[in-house]
């Protein structure tokens, strides 16, 4: 599936509920932070190890919030109009200017310590 089928599925989804007065972008942005948040929790304890390969039934978990996450952002962007692939394709190529390669490779350094 795509990202604008899915925006076309959560938007009907949203629709057949009558949902649309509560996914302001206020809400749908709480939402996806509440929805991050679980998915964090999930990494809370394991060691770095753990967290690249985490056991099925842990993985499993992980992929369902995940799924929040990318329902939700769809979502608030969608309500505000956004473009997620436009949007992510401007903040690469600004990333890209904060953080060439020759001084950021190797380095978790913010742009602004380089």
């Amino acid at each position: 599936m795509d990202l604008e089928r899915l925006k076309d599925e959560l938007r009907a989804f949203a629709a057949d509920r009558d949902w649309e007065p509560f996914h302001s972008p206020k809400n749908l942005s709480m939402a996806l932070a509440v929805e991050a948040a679980e998915l964090m929790e999930h990494f809370q304890w394991l060691t770095e190890a753990q967290s690249r390969d985490p056991d099925p039934a842990l993985r499993a978990k992980i992929s369902e919030e995940i799924g929040d996450v990318l329902i939700y952002l769809t979502r608030l962007a969608d309500q505000l109009d956004v473009d997620l692939m436009a949007a992510a394709g401007e903040k690469m190529a600004r990333n890209a200017e904060k953080y060439p390669v020759e001084k950021a490779r190797g380095s978790a350094a913010k742009y602004t310590e380089l």
